[in-house]
C-alpha cells in the first residue's frame, strides 16, 4: 500500500510540473488582444482567443464582443457552448428561429449553457462582451443556411 501511495504521489508530482510549465500567463482585460470574428459570425463582432484554440482539438476560451442590436441568428454547435456574460447584456433563446419575445436577457456575471446540436439563437441591446468555452473544433451551423455569414461572404457579386 506504501509503494502504491507513493508512486500515485510521483504520478500527481509529474502532473502537476507538466500543468505549470504550459499554463499561460494570466491576462487582464486590458490585455485582451481583439480582431475580426472569423466570418462564421455575422459581421461587426470582435473575437478574441484567450487559450487554446477554438477551431483544433481541445478547450478553448475566446471572448466575443458585439456591438449593440448585434443578431446571431439560430444555430447548433457540435459540442456543448458554455457562455458567461463579461459586460452588458447578452439576450438567448432556444428555437429554431430567432424570437426576442422568447428569449432570456442575461446581464453581466450570467451564464448560460447551450448543450450539442441544440438550436438557439442571441441578440445583444448594447455593447456586449461574452466569454464563450468548449471543447474543439468548434463549429458553428445555423438553422437556416441563408443566415450563414461564410456562405453570403463567398457568393460572387451577380
Amino acid at each position: 500500500m506504501r509503494k502504491l501511495m507513493l508512486a500515485l504521489g510521483l504520478l500527481l508530482a509529474g502532473s502537476a510540473t507538466a500543468t505549470a510549465q504550459d499554463m499561460r500567463m494570466p491576462l487582464n482585460s486590458d490585455d485582451v488582444k481583439w480582431m475580426p470574428a472569423p466570418n462564421v459570425f455575422p459581421a461587426g463582432a470582435q473575437i478574441a482567443v484567450i487559450s487554446g484554440d477554438p477551431f483544433k482539438e481541445g478547450l478553448y476560451v475566446v471572448r466575443l464582443k458585439m456591438p449593440g442590436n448585434y443578431k446571431i441568428p439560430a444555430h447548433n454547435h457540435p459540442t456543448t457552448e458554455y457562455v458567461t456574460v463579461i459586460s452588458g447584456d447578452f439576450n438567448i433563446g432556444m428555437g429554431d428561429k430567432l424570437d426576442a419575445q422568447k428569449g432570456l436577457l442575461l446581464h453581466t456575471g450570467g451564464f448560460a449553457e447551450a448543450p450539442a446540436k441544440m438550436n438557439h439563437y442571441a441578440w445583444t441591446s448594447g455593447e456586449t462582451v461574452v466569454q464563450v468555452h468548449g471543447q474543439g473544433p468548434f463549429a458553428i451551423t445555423y438553422v437556416n443556411p441563408a443566415d450563414d455569414p461564410s456562405k453570403k461572404a463567398s457568393k460572387a457579386p451577380d
